[in-house]
C-alpha cells in the first residue's frame, strides 16, 4: 500500500510506516530504531573507519545495519535541550546511558522503559554504548512523544523509571494454544486485573479521562486476540505493524511495516498470520490545543516557542554538570538509575546481572 486507504469496518485508516512514524494527538512523535552494533571497541564505539560513507554527527544511513546519529565516537544523541513535552523510551534489547542537566543518570535496557517530563526544560543525553568487546550490541527502542497541556508545560522537570519487571505483562491463549503477550507500558487493559505503573503526576497520562495507553503485542504465528474497546469517548487509537508478515484486522489483510489506526470505541479482532507479528499502540484522547514546535520545543503559541530559545540561550536550562556531551556511565551493564536529589534505584530482580 503506498497511501492511506479507507476500509469498512473498525479499520479507520491504513497506511505504510514513515520516519518517523505518523502520531495522532496527543502523541506528537514516534521513531523505531533496530541497530545490529558489532562488538565495541573498547572505547564503548564501533570498530569501524567512521567517516566512510557516512554524515558523522548527523549519521542515519543504517549503513552496514547501525547508524551512529548524532554521536561522534559513541552511537547516540549527545546532549541536546527539551521543553514542552515528555520523551517515553522503551528499549527492547541493548543499554542507553542517560544524563540529564539536573544531575541524574541511568543504564537501562532490555525491556525497561523511561518516561522523561521535560516541562520547562531540561537538557538530556542518550548514548548507545557497546559494551560488550567480545560480542554484537543490538538496540532496539521506541522513543515516543507525548504533549504536556498548556497547564503543565511549563511544570519542573521529572523522571521516571519503570523496570522490566514491573511493567504488566499479559498473556492470553486462543483455542488453537497460540498465545498473544501484551505489555501494558501506560493504561490498563480492560478486563484485566494487573495494575499498570503511575506515569509522572504532570503527565497528560495521568488524568483519568485522558485514556492513555502505550502497549506493545507480540500474536505468534496463527494467534488471534481481540483488542478491547478502550474506556474513554473521543479516544483515538493507532497500531504500528512493526515486526511480522501479514496480519487480519477485522478482516482486513494488513502487511507488516503499516500503521493502522482503528476505531477506539469498537473490539478490534486481530489475526495473525505464519509468522510472529508485534506490534506497538498508542491511545489517547486528544489534547485539542495548538501546537507550535520547532526542533526541540513543543509549545501552545510562537511567542512561547521565542521565549523557549531565549531561556535556553540565557540559562542552558541549569546547565551542564557533565564532563562530556556524550557521557557514559563505565563497564559493565548493569541497570540503574540515579536521581538529581542522590538516591539510587535498580530493578528489583536484575536478571542475569
Amino acid at each position: 500500500m503506498n497511501s492511506k486507504t479507507s476500509t469498512p469496518s473498525s479499520v479507520l485508516a491504513v497506511e505504510p510506516l514513515s520516519f518517523p512514524w505518523e502520531t495522532l494527538d496527543p502523541f506528537l512523535f514516534c521513531v523505531h530504531h533496530d541497530d545490529a552494533y558489532p562488538p565495541g571497541n573498547g572505547r564503548y564505539g564501533p570498530p569501524a573507519p567512521l567517516l566512510a560513507g557516512r554524515n558523522l554527527g548527523s549519521d542515519f544511513s543504517r549503513q552496514d545495519g547501525w547508524s551512529m546519529y548524532h554521536g561522534q565516537q559513541v552511537p547516540g544523541f549527545p546532549a541536546h535541550p527539551h521543553r514542552g513535552f515528555e520523551t517515553v523510551t522503551i528499549v527492547r534489547r541493548g543499554r542507553i546511558d542517560h544524563a540529564d542537566s539536573l544531575g541524574a543518570g541511568a543504564r537501562f535496557g532490555d525491556g525497561d522503559v523511561q518516561w522523561l517530563t521535560a516541562g520547562q526544560g531540561i537538557v538530556h543525553a542518550e548514548m548507545f554504548p557497546l559494551l560488550h568487546t567480545d560480542r554484537p550490541n543490538p538496540l532496539e527502542l521506541f522513543q515516543i512523544w507525548l504533549n504536556l497541556p498548556a497547564e503543565a508545560k511549563m511544570v519542573a522537570p521529572h523522571f521516571t523509571m519503570f523496570w522490566a519487571e514491573d511493567i504488566p505483562l499479559q498473556r492470553f491463549v486462543d483455542e488453537a494454544g497460540h498465545a498473544t503477550e501484551v505489555a501494558c507500558i501506560a493504561g490498563r487493559l480492560p478486563g484485566s486485573a494487573a495494575e499498570p505503573l503511575p506515569p509522572p503526576p504532570d503527565s497528560w497520562a495521568s488524568q483519568a479521562q485522558a485514556d492513555v495507553a502505550i502497549w506493545t503485542l507480540r500474536l505468534e504465528p496463527g494467534a488471534q486476540w481481540v483488542l478491547p474497546p478502550a474506556a474513554g469517548e473521543g479516544t483515538r487509537r493507532k497500531l504500528y505493524f512493526f515486526a511480522g508478515a501479514e496480519l487480519a484486522v477485522d478482516g482486513h489483510a494488513v502487511p507488516a511495516g503499516s500503521a493502522i489506526e482503528v476505531r477506539a470505541g469498537s473490539a478490534v479482532a486481530l489475526a495473525n498470520g505464519d509468522a510472529a507479528a508485534e506490534l506497538l499502540m498508542l491511545q489517547g484522547r486528544p489534547i485539542g490545543q495548538p501546537v507550535a514546535q520547532y526542533g526541540p520545543f513543543v509549545m501552545n503559541t510562537e511567542q512561547e516557542l521565542r521565549q523557549a530559545f531565549e531561556d535556553y540561550r540565557r540559562t542552558g536550562f541549569g546547565g551542564w554538570p557533565w564532563s562530556d556531551e556524550a557521557p557514559v556511565h563505565g563497564d559493565g551493564d548493569g541497570r540503574f538509575a540515579r536521581h538529581a536529589d542522590g538516591r539510587v534505584e535498580r530493578p528489583a530482580t536484575p536478571a542475569g546481572e
